[in-house]
Parts: C-alpha cells; sequence; structure tokens
C-alpha cells in the first residue's frame, strides 16, 4: 500500500495542500494514464507542459498532483504538491513507489560511444553463468533471468525504469546490468 507521504520523500516539498495520507494506486506523468487514484506529476517538457493537463487529471480522478506551480483554482479532494522541479521529483517518487529497488541490487552501468549493448549483454550472460540472477536493461531488450521483457525505448522514463528494477528485486535478482 502506497501511501502519498512516504512516495514524497526526499522531493524537497515547497508547499502542500490537502491531505497527504491519501492512497495512491499509481504514479503518472502522462495524462491520457491517470485514473483514479493516480497521483499525476506535471513535467515541464521540451513539446508539452504537464502542468497544462492539470484540469484533466481532475476529471479522471487523480488523487493528488505534484507540480512546480498551484493552478489557480484547487480542487476539492485533491492533493496538491508543489515542488522546485517536478523532472526531478519524479524520479525520486518513482524510486519511492517501487521501493527503492536500485538500492536492493548491484548495479553495473556500461558508459561510452560505441558496445555498450554489446558488453552489458556479455555481462549479463556472464553473470547469469557464474550463478548469479541478474537482469539486463538495453536499447534491444530488457530481461529479469529468463525472462525477455521487450525495450520500447532507447532509455526507460523513471517509472519504466524502477518498475523495471522492482520486478527484477521480486525475481530474486543480484544484479543489474544497464547499457
Amino acid at each position: 500500500m502506497n501511501v502519498l507521504k512516504d512516495i514524497l520523500y526526499k522531493t524537497g516539498i515547497l508547499d502542500v495542500a490537502g491531505f497527504t495520507d491519501t492512497i495512491i494506486t499509481d504514479v503518472c506523468f502522462d495524462s491520457r494514464k491517470v485514473r483514479e487514484g493516480s497521483l499525476f506529476v506535471a513535467v515541464r517538457g521540451t513539446q508539452t507542459d504537464g502542468h497544462e493537463f492539470i484540469a484533466a487529471v481532475h476529471e479522471k480522478g487523480a488523487s493528488a498532483i505534484v507540480c512546480e506551480q498551484f493552478p489557480t483554482e484547487l480542487k476539492s479532494g485533491v492533493t496538491y504538491v508543489k515542488v522546485a522541479d517536478s523532472s526531478l521529483a519524479l524520479s525520486q517518487i518513482a524510486s519511492n513507489f517501487y521501493g527503492n529497488p536500485s538500492e536492493k541490487l548491484k548495479l553495473v552501468g556500461v558508459t561510452g560511444t560505441n558496445g555498450k549493448t554489446t558488453t552489458a549483454t556479455l555481462l549479463f550472460q556472464l553473470f547469469r553463468s557464474l550463478g548469479h540472477p541478474c537482469g539486463l536493461l538495453s536499447t534491444v531488450r530488457n530481461q529479469i533471468n529468463d525472462q525477455v521483457i521487450p525495450s520500447t525505448h532507447t532509455t526507460p522514463d523513471p517509472l519504466q525504469l524502477n518498475a523495471l528494477l522492482s520486478a527484477m528485486v521480486d525475481d530474486g535478482c543480484s544484479h543489474a546490468l544497464w547499457r
């Protein structure tokens, strides 16, 4: 059970209007995915500004909204949380929502210009052959032990990333390789 005040830990809260003991069923930064019980994080992007969709998420039943600027009209029954940087807050919220999975794994990141996916995949296979249950995050595919999960983006967003890491923890992984 995810309680809003626990999900907001370390997000740099500036102001709150409403109650933080609200139960949150999921976290979204895409207004089209909001449903009753959701926490919506209004992120300012290069194409759109999530703050423009706050009225729409009210109608869909969002329980709480994290934003950089409160709307002029606050809806009764919805908790509003003001932060300095909602994009940064989303990363912490995602980690908190999924139980901080990165703290429960040994993470191996591969950086560079060329060969990242190949190197991460080879390390994944090596770790598995040595008996370490592990996960792989790459541009080609994601994998949790034997389970292959299609990769839809070059880099997963904070919610996708923490959901995958949490699934790795739930499946007994000790390591996660990321290209």
